[in-house]
């Protein structure tokens, strides 16, 4: 049986209709021009901020001119930017999940489980866009140089992060020590120097004992960076911010499209770090790879650095 034209549209006009725009979205995404679907990737990842922003915000960050705007709104099956707007706001306001932001209490088993991934691919490609290269470098420079790194975390998540990226440093050469504890953390930004570098990493990024040690350890002359989003109180203190802005979660301070975007941070700049060290350090990391051979451990030859320098 085909669909003309006309159905397709008709289709559409009903889904917007029905007041579940963002599933419009979701539906017809594969369809969209690629500046629609920068547009509907921006929508998706972050709903409510999008309902507030003009049609000017809303071409800064989705990359288009603004009527591209008012024509996504009507590829959408809307009358206008006025329109969409309204049903996106009638969408958040019925659709409101205290589970997941892009699953709904009607949703089947395979419609939640395309929700919630299309969900996270969306947040992670409208935070891929506003990655700013030149801050991951800087940073990869200021690690490789620094007497002693150390790497704090408050609360489960950030706690993990920061004994994943000590544990990564550590590979590469470099000394680095996490701590968690909050009296720790602040009796070790007492003993640092201008020599010396801190990675605090807070999604929420107001923790006020981590604030505390990370303005103790800048009194010092360390250097911070913060894996936090922008605009927070410990991204206000840093000197380089890695921002990691994703929509909330709506269960969880810090929800999965936090903790994958800040675990792709810590692994970016380990491989930067490892490109810097240099055939030393892929020596290195052949050597520890090469004792957990020998011990037996489950080990594999899928580091990125490895590979990069392995010669032919």
């Amino acid at each position: 049986m085909s669909v003309t034209l006309q159905d397709q549209e008709s289709g559409q006009g009903a889904e917007a209709r029905s007041g579940d725009i963002l599933l419009t979205i979701r539906n017809l995404f594969p369809t969209l021009s690629k500046a629609h679907q920068n547009i509907a990737k921006m929508v998706l990842a972050d709903p409510e901020w999008s309902v507030q922003s003009n049609v000017e915000e809303l071409a800064a960050r989705a990359g288009v001119a603004k009527p591209t705007i008012v024509r996504f709104a009507r590829a959408v099956g809307c009358e206008g930017l006025k329109d969409f707007k309204l049903k996106l706001a009638g969408s958040l306001a019925l659709g409101a999940s205290y589970l997941h932001r892009a699953v709904r209490s009607s949703d089947t088993p395979a419609e939640v489980i395309n929700n919630v991934v299309g969900s996270t691919l969306a947040a992670l490609a409208e935070w891929h866009r506003t990655l700013d290269s030149e801050l991951l470098s800087q940073s990869a420079k200021v690690l490789n140089t620094a007497r002693r790194i150390d790497c704090y975390g408050t609360g489960a998540t950030s706690h993990f992060l920061s004994q994943d990226l000590q544990a990564r440093l550590f590979r590469l050469g470099l000394t680095a020590t996490s701590y968690t504890d909050a009296y720790l953390q602040l009796v070790a930004a007492a003993t640092l120097g201008t020599e010396d570098a801190v990675v605090a990493i807070s999604f929420v990024g107001r923790m006020p004992t981590l604030l505390e040690a990370v303005a103790m350890a800048k009194s010092r002359g360390a250097t911070i960076i913060a894996i936090t989003r922008a605009n927070t109180p410990l991204a206000r203190q840093a000197d380089i911010v890695l921002a990691v802005d994703v929509p909330a979660d709506a269960t969880m301070p810090v929800g999965t499209d936090a903790y994958i975007t800040q675990a792709m941070m810590i692994e970016m700049i380990t491989i930067l770090l490892g490109r810097l060290r240099g055939p030393d350090c892929v020596k290195r990391l052949e050597q520890i790879h090469r004792l957990l051979q020998a011990k037996e451990q489950e080990t594999d030859e899928s580091s990125v650095v490895y590979w990069g320098w392995k010669s032919p």
